[in-house]
């Protein structure tokens, strides 16, 4: 029988006894060695020889991933690893480190339960570790660290084993101080800090496929200072040999890491806010395999043979192929499963179940999207929406080259926007105009490339533009009257800016729809707003907030909805740009209604509230807002003017600069308009010798005097009318 049949009939045998699952995620900064530590991994398990591990990039299967020598798809795998004469079935998400993909770290992370977070021992925690582990927290999932390329502190830095433990404990001390701030709690009372003592923390070197933790040196006698000394000889092979980084680490994994039965009873009040009495809230909180199914999608991808495959976690039910279920928002109508499987790094095998538990990955779900709920209820509340850290800032436009491929096109088109949410897709059905917004240059990059290469669509992209947003700068004094077209309804209403404390618990989550309306009103009213106003709350669209202050005014329950579909239409291109408005505050004071409803319907009520939203906005002092990132440069010392200059010459500004050793870290942050080709200009300013990354840090008002030349510029290219319009040209 051969080795990967062999493998495969043993996972599925574990895969019905939860005890024995432990589901994780390998998470860090990028280049920090999570690809290559997954190769050792996946070596020790037996999956690939030994010679490859950590030269394979075995989880990075497509071409595009090797040819950039970096992760940009979350891959699943799952392996067997035996501990204490046990067999334990290990199912793990390989995930990406830049920024750009930040997207499949967010969504990987509702899928698992524990994460393995990588560290570089010389760079230390970076932005991005941080950004990974705030997003494992914010979802419940449980950290252990492994502090990689042990060996570069050895080798190249030449520390001595005094400074070694200094450099190591500050890197635990960082991580341990990001979790601390992040949910206190669970740092002093779930078991969640990280002491190398208890040992859910590992030290070594993926590259060399060794590891040492200090429970593991008990057993093997292979101490820090055996390390060094074989580190300083050059024989990493008998460190391979005497502590092979796949037993230490797996062995810490299961261990430290909660099996499903453990991590659901925690983590299902998190990310699902059903009756937990109910009959799925039971199965889900005791991973029940006969419970009814609960799955949530994470990862939607297309297969040449097999079509759409949708990979999730599955929180209670068994799936068998054949079955109907339901997906949350859609009309009810069932999908059947064609093909239930588990994923193998580039492969996808098929098994003939999968119960609670378990990662699964089925064919069927053509109405399915990420972040889908799929059930066999009709009625079940679905799991909370996925968050994600960044939002897209970066726009191309595309085009076939050749117009029969149009059709086709649209088709892949949406097909991308399925298979990557944090793709936002616009088709302009009046303009002809197809725009893929991104999270960066690179984000860009490699979509375009992917349906030029896998979908076979010839396209033209344009150079990429930056996505901005509109806002109030103030509040509007008084009200704004729209009027339908029939001039027999009238609605009074008025905008302004959203109170920051609000706007930061609608940014996080705190505060949603989805929320019952009692506990919502209290949240609002612990953070300042007034009483009647907070019970009103009729709709939160993105980061605006509509709040219906009228009494008693007959017909309006039933013209609500068409309200809504107003306002909603405003908010999606505002009048300065027709870009997305984000931050505001709308009140709707008074509202005079047509006693006939064949005169207040849709084609009335709609235009009226769209115009007063667009002209209240207006006279609010509608301005834009420009995307900011974080920059963080790392260069020696004599190189820091060069990094500074570069940061202050794209209108940024210096926040910190830290010493470490002989290196300088530069912090700041720029307007990502002014960040293109900003890899090759650090580059050159500092002869090659920076690191740095970038890292979303939200939107922040354009400086006035560049405001008319970037609105003009985006009218132009929308193909607006040059002139901005007044209040009036919506009110007539």
């Amino acid at each position: 029988m051969s080795r990967g049949k062999k493998m495969v009939e043993r996972i599925t045998e574990l895969m019905n006894d939860p005890e024995h699952i432990r589901n994780i995620g390998i998470v860090a900064h990028i280049d920090h060695g999570k690809t290559t530590l997954s190769d050792n991994l996946l070596s020790g398990a037996g999956m690939i020889s030994e010679e490859l591990s950590g030269k394979a990039c075995w989880m990075d299967s497509d071409e595009e991933e090797q040819a950039r020598g970096i992760t940009i798809d979350a891959s699943n795998v799952s392996m067997v690893h035996m501990v204490g004469g046990h067999e334990y079935l290990i199912n793990m998400i390989d995930t990406p480190g830049h920024v750009d993909f930040g997207g499949d770290v967010t969504r990987a992370m509702r899928a698992v339960d524990g994460a393995v977070v990588v560290v570089d021992a010389v760079e230390g925690p970076m932005p991005q570790t941080e950004t990974v582990l705030r997003q494992a927290l914010k979802e419940g999932v449980h950290p252990v660290l492994f502090i990689n390329k042990v060996d570069r502190l050895i080798n190249e830095l030449k520390v001595n084993p005094q400074e070694m433990m200094i450099r190591l404990g500050k890197v635990i001390d960082k991580v341990n101080k990001l979790i601390k701030g992040m949910n206190e709690e669970l740092y002093t009372k779930g078991g969640w800090k990280l002491d190398p003592m208890k040992g859910n923390v590992a030290f070594g070197s993926a590259l060399y496929n060794w590891a040492v933790s200090i429970p593991y040196i008990k057993t093997t006698g292979v101490s820090l200072q055996t390390v060094i000394d074989k580190c300083n000889e050059g024989d990493m092979k008998y460190l391979a040999k005497a502590s092979p980084l796949h037993s230490v680490l797996l062995d810490m994994v299961v261990t430290f890491l909660p099996n499903p039965l453990q991590a659901q009873g925690k983590r299902c009040h998190i990310i699902w806010h059903g009756d937990v009495e109910s009959p799925v809230g039971k199965a889900m909180y005791a991973c029940d395999a006969k419970g009814p199914i609960a799955m949530m999608i994470t990862d939607i991808s297309f297969d040449k043979h097999a079509g759409e495959i949708a990979t999730g976690r599955l929180f209670s039910g068994t799936l068998t192929r054949g079955q109907e279920v339901f997906i949350s928002g859609t009309a009810g109508k069932p999908n059947r499963l064609q093909g239930v499987g588990i994923f193998m790094g580039p492969t996808r095998v098929e098994v003939d179940k999968i119960v609670a538990g378990n990662i699964a990955a089925v064919t069927g779900l053509s109405d399915a999207i990420v972040g889908s709920t799929v059930t066999s209820l009709k009625d079940m509340t679905p799991f909370e929406s996925l968050k994600h850290y960044s939002e897209p800032v970066m726009t191309v436009a595309v085009e076939a080259k050749n117009m029969k491929d149009l059709p086709k096109l649209i088709e892949v088109l949406h097909q991308v926007g399925k298979e990557d949410p944090t793709v936002r897709i616009n088709i302009n059905e009046e303009t002809g105009e197809h725009l893929i917004a991104g999270m960066g240059e690179l984000h860009l990059e490699v979509v375009t490339g992917r349906i030029k290469r896998d979908k076979g669509v010839d396209i033209v992209t344009s150079p990429p533009i930056v996505v901005y947003r509109e806002t109030v700068a103030k509040p509007l004094d008084g009200t704004v009257e729209g009027k339908s077209p029939n001039r027999h309804n009238r609605f009074f209403m008025s905008v302004e800016p959203m109170p920051e404390d609000i706007l930061k618990a609608i940014q996080s989550g705190e505060i949603s729809m989805n929320m019952e309306n009692i506990a919502r009103r209290d949240a609002l009213v612990a953070l300042g707003m007034d009483k009647d106003e907070a019970k009103s709350v009729k709709d939160i669209y993105g980061s605006n907030m509509f709040i219906d202050c009228t009494k008693g005014i007959q017909y309006l329950n039933e013209t609500m909805e068409l309200i809504l579909d107003g306002v909603h239409e405003a908010l999606d291109g505002g009048p300065l740009a027709d870009e997305q408005v984000q931050n505001v505050l709308i009140k709707l004071h008074d509202v005079k209604l047509h006693e006939d409803a064949i005169h207040r319907g849709p084609g009335q009520v709609i235009p009226a509230v769209r115009g007063g939203m667009k002209a209240a906005l207006l006279m609010a002092g509608d301005t834009l807002l420009e995307p900011i990132q974080k920059i963080q440069i790392t260069v020696p010392q004599d190189q820091m003017g060069a990094a500074i200059s570069q940061i202050q010459g794209r209108r940024g500004q210096l926040s910190t600069t830290e010493s470490e050793g002989d290196q300088i870290v530069v912090n700041g942050e720029a307007p990502v308009a002014e960040l293109f080709g900003f890899a090759g200009d650090i580059r050159s300013a500092t002869e090659g010798r920076a690191m740095w990354s970038t890292e979303f840090a939200g939107f922040s008002p354009v400086p006035q005097g560049m405001l008319s030349e970037i609105v003009m510029g985006i009218r132009k290219r929308k193909g607006l009318k040059e002139q901005i319009p007044t209040p009036k040209d919506y009110l007539d």
